[in-house]
């Protein structure tokens, strides 16, 4: 723990002593949770070193746990030489050719020699290399580069409690376990409201959406015991396989973002009242695959609501991703499905065409282009309405469209790489852009569009992709920043914001969100500590 006043927690120190309350009510050892923390969060910073940070807490971990699950330092170095960092990565070094089991062959990786052992929001100006390697992405997402993670724009975002709703209902989950969890802040530097009052879709209120970060170099890895919160190979994702969780908490207090929840009782829903869906069931040998289809391949538990004793937290819907849905759901979420203000853009953010990649990279065009796709004119529309003795103002009249959307098409055209959504899931921004931009070029097939006439009658100065940029701002707004929460941390955090962000001192203030109106609840402990205690009926005050 750390010897000096300061939390080692960024959350701030009342948070710390929440989570030091929290592991005195499990039965494992509060101290070591608390250390391995600390010093798990130091390895992500590059003050301590995995070797180090393993060698340390090996004797530790066996002694409170009876077995430490995690590789070895020999299989750690032999798999970051291969460039391969994680538990899951290392696996199949010592998987054999299938026929043993996993947990055997993490038993073996993890014999005989030393193994793995709101205050604060504000980012850093300077990220760790890894954060640079993200941002200068390959053109296509593939197998050994495909990241899911989300650009989540605060400034569409209603607080309407769509998403909350729409993850609770997808994965079951306990009143108050808010996988994805909304708030209005205040900082004191930049009080609510913040937003400017023309961003189409905005709201005067300082916003924050908060999901698991899906970190690259996550925290909670690191101390978990026994491989139950691991990072998946194919696609990133940081998952907990509820067959191995044992209900530690470790991970719960090294999460620097307070996105983990822990099971207390049986889930509300039981899994027999989950609805049965055939095409999701990977294995008919185990009985409760009839109603529990959320395994990873067939092989680990890693969605839906947790089962009693052990962690949980946001997924990223892997059984979406996994293609247990169907095709046409891979490379979505429950959450950004859900969304009105379309302000969660998820998708593989290594794939400079998806979704949160353009939503990243040019927030305004990406505002604009979701704003009017619906609105423009279908090519076969523009054929058949249009002649070529039209002019600008008979064409829009004749289209019954207004000249504002024609100078937005016009701006977006201006500055679009014309890149097309290429084969990868959800690049539907993409994919509304071209729609844009067959509609602009059957309407210039009759009316000429670049005339300077006609530029500065649509507001787009000379043409030039300045005047465009500026007109697309004008219209859908101008990102007041872009950030990762906590990123000097070292995590490399796979969700990028678009808006205001929280400084040192944010802090929840009543505002549009109104957890109770959708029934929901803003706080677990309100539940739990209204809720039974056992079978005596007594109740905690």
């Amino acid at each position: 723990m750390s010897t000096d006043d300061e939390s080692f927690h960024p959350l701030g120190s009342e948070w710390e002593d929440e989570l030091e309350s929290m592991l005195d009510d499990t039965e494992y050892d509060t101290e070591l949770g608390m250390q391995m923390a600390q010093d798990a969060m130091r390895v992500t910073k590059g003050e301590l070193s995995e070797a180090e940070f393993h060698e340390m807490y090996h004797e530790d971990v066996m002694e409170e746990f009876g077995e430490d699950s995690r590789p070895t330092a020999e299989a750690f170095e032999t798999a970051q030489k291969e460039a391969k960092g994680t538990v899951s990565r290392m696996l199949e070094k010592f998987g054999g050719d299938g026929e043993e089991s996993r947990r055997e062959a993490m038993k073996k990786m993890g014999a005989g020699a030393a193994a793995v052992g709101l205050g604060a929001w504000g980012t850093a100006e300077n990220s760790r290399e890894a954060n640079v390697a993200a941002a200068e992405a390959p053109e296509e997402g593939g197998h050994d580069g495909l990241q899911w993670g989300m650009t989540i724009d605060l400034e569409r975002c209603d607080g309407c409690l769509s998403c909350v709703n729409a993850c609770s209902e997808e994965n079951q989950l306990d009143q108050g376990v808010n996988w994805m969890y909304v708030m209005a802040f205040e900082d004191g530097t930049a009080n609510s409201p913040s937003t400017p009052p023309d961003v189409r879709g905005g709201v005067p209120q300082n916003m924050l959406v908060r999901p698991c970060q899906h970190c690259t170099d996550a925290p909670c890895e690191k101390v978990c015991p026994t491989t139950a919160r691991h990072t998946r190979d194919k696609d990133g994702l940081v998952l907990t396989d509820y067959d191995v969780c044992i209900g530690c908490r470790y991970c719960q207090v090294a999460c620097p973002y307070g996105v983990n929840y822990f099971q207390w009782d049986e889930p509300d829903v039981a899994y027999e009242d989950i609805p049965e869906e055939s095409e999701r069931i990977p294995d008919d040998s185990d009985p409760r695959n009839a109603t529990i289809a959320e395994y990873e391949h067939g092989e680990r538990w890693v969605d839906a609501r947790a089962p009693r004793g052990v962690m949980s937290k946001c997924t990223m819907c892997p059984s979406h991703q996994d293609g247990d849905r169907g095709d046409e759901m891979v490379g979505t979420t429950a959450c950004e499905q859900a969304c009105p203000p379309n302000a969660i853009q998820f998708g593989d953010v290594h794939n400079k065409r998806s979704d949160p990649s353009q939503h990243r990279e040019h927030p305004s065009k990406s505002r604009a282009i979701i704003d009017i796709h619906n609105a423009v004119p279908s090519p076969d529309t523009v054929d058949e309405t249009l002649s070529e003795d039209d002019d600008l103002q008979s064409a829009i009249e004749a289209l019954e469209i207004d000249r504002e959307l024609v100078s937005v098409m016009k701006a977006i055209d201006i500055v679009s790489e014309r890149l097309g959504p290429g084969d990868a899931e959800n690049n539907t921004i993409l994919e509304k852009e071209q729609t844009i931009l067959e509609s602009l070029d059957a309407l210039e097939e009759y009316v000429d569009l670049e005339s300077e006439d006609t530029l500065s009658e649509l507001r787009l100065g000379g043409g030039s992709a300045n005047d465009a940029n500026g007109r697309l701002r004008e219209y859908a707004g101008n990102p007041s920043s872009k950030f990762k929460l906590l990123e000097d941390m070292g995590t490399n955090p796979n969700i990028t914001y678009i808006g205001d962000e929280p400084g040192a001192h944010a802090h929840q203030v009543d505002g549009p969100v109104a957890y109770d109106d959708l029934d929901l609840t803003d706080n677990r402990k309100e539940v739990l500590d209204k809720g039974t205690v056992g079978d005596a009926g007594v109740r905690i005050k």
